[in-house]
């Protein structure tokens, strides 16, 4: 809605009742308004203005029977209509300065569209020189904006949703690790930086990663959203013979997703999205020697940053979102491709989010949510290769939990953090078995 030309900024747009969907504004000065511009920006963002009331100080006129509304600052004239307007307006003289209540409306369409409110109170109020005065406000010389959008944004969004009301989504970020359908904010975008700490091991070979991973997206429309990845990882590996390390730069993925499904309700919303990823073969390729750690040459590739070459991603998620719970999931498919005659095996995974808003506990405005969030995922990988052979005992299945919390510090910045464990590890003889995996990460809106 703060794309509107006559909208001010994002934090002068109060929700008062975020269950019901009701919000207070005061336009920018000197802007005309329109009600069918603000129901039409809130229908592209996917939610349905019920009504809205305004309340403007200008000078009364009268013409061919009808009464306006003059609006000094922006010239813009509102027809009043109304089953008691004469009555209400009788004792006004016409170039009075007064104050109208009541309810806004966009008669017609295009050029021969104007603003009316059917009014429900009037009052003389004095001139600019009087014992009261109010700052001139969105074309308004003194008034506001108040509305009730239906369909309004669940403060519980799943998605990290686009949403006009706020612009800002309530949750712009839950799920952590689990693919969302939700989206971020329409025309405006995340930057998403992400710090995994991972220990592994196989046999007496012990393994410890870094993994610093940055994600920039971009939503350009209400249905679609575009993101890049770039992970850049330190592995160290001791086997209580020889031990080392090594760092660089993993595969970036180029993400699309779009949102294919949307229902929303107050306070909750059902939503589903289908993802395309492109992994490049961009990520340093490099395994350690034979010299340099004793094992099985698939399993010193595994100590790279990669897990093999040109790989496509392809997702559909879905999420359903009511009061103060969140549920989620999503199946995705993985393809890889050899690099230099290596790559792990193809993957399918099925991950589940579910989420409580455990604060605040009196939920009337957006901001300052914790939530408490359990993840799980479920990844079956076929035979890796080694050029073009497969190789034995080098497919798994795994089960993780992944606790974790997330919090709203401010509209625009989220802090999260969750930590992955294995409950089922079938792995082959020639993997590496995930002990744990914490995750912080802090996302950033704009």
């Amino acid at each position: 809605m703060s794309r509107l030309d006559y909208a001010p900024k994002l934090k002068e747009i109060q929700i008062t009742d975020i269950k019901k969907g009701i919000g207070v504004f005061r336009p920018k000065p000197n802007q005309p308004v329109s009600f069918g511009a603000l129901k039409e920006t809130l229908k592209k963002a996917g939610y349905t203005l019920a009504a809205a009331d305004i309340t403007a100080t200008g000078t009364l006129a009268r013409e061919n029977n009808t009464s306006f509304l003059v609006v000094k600052a922006s010239g813009q004239r509102f027809a009043l209509e109304g089953p008691n307007v004469d009555q209400t307006v009788a004792d006004f003289a016409s170039g009075s300065n007064v104050e109208i209540q009541g309810d806004w409306k966009t008669i017609g369409s295009g050029t021969n569209s104007h603003e009316v409110i059917i009014l429900r109170r009037a009052k003389l109020v004095p001139t600019e020189g009087g014992a009261r005065k109010v700052a001139g406000f969105a074309g308004l010389d003194q008034g506001e904006v108040s509305f009730i959008a239906t369909n309004f944004e669940s403060p519980f969004d799943s998605f990290s949703g686009s949403t006009e009301v706020p612009e800002v989504p309530a949750n712009p970020v839950a799920p952590i690790r689990v693919t969302s359908p939700g989206l971020t904010v329409y025309k405006g975008g995340a930057v998403t930086p992400r710090l995994y700490f991972i220990k592994q091991h196989l046999g007496n070979l012990e393994v410890n990663r870094q993994v610093f991973d940055l994600s920039v997206s971009y939503t350009p429309s209400p249905r679609v959203q575009l993101e890049i990845e770039v992970p850049v990882s330190r592995t160290s590996f001791d086997n209580n013979l020889t031990s080392g390390s090594a760092a660089g730069l993993g595969n970036m993925i180029l993400w699309s997703k779009y949102r294919f499904f949307r229902k929303v309700k107050t306070y909750g919303d059902r939503q589903a999205a289908a993802r395309f990823g492109l992994e490049l073969p961009t990520g340093k390729k490099d395994a350690p020697t034979v010299t340099q750690i004793d094992s099985p040459s698939f399993v010193r590739q595994q100590l790279t940053p990669i897990n093999g070459g040109l790989s496509t991603h392809f997702d559909v998620a879905f999420s359903q979102a009511g009061g103060r719970f969140i549920f989620g999931g999503n199946a995705e498919s993985i393809l890889r491709s050899e690099r230099d005659g290596f790559r792990m095996g193809h993957e399918i995974r099925v991950s589940t989010d579910t989420e409580y808003v455990l604060l605040p506990r009196k939920y009337v405005a957006p901001g300052k949510e914790l939530f408490i969030i359990l993840e799980t995922t479920f990844v079956h990988r076929g035979s890796g290769r080694l050029v073009g052979t497969p190789v034995a005992g080098s497919n798994s299945t795994e089960y993780y939990l992944a606790p974790g919390l997330q919090y709203a510090a401010a509209p625009q910045f989220v802090i999260e953090g969750s930590f992955q464990f294995p409950v089922i590890r079938n792995t082959g003889p020639l993997v590496l078995r995930n002990d744990r995996n914490l995750l912080l990460g802090l996302r950033f809106l704009f």
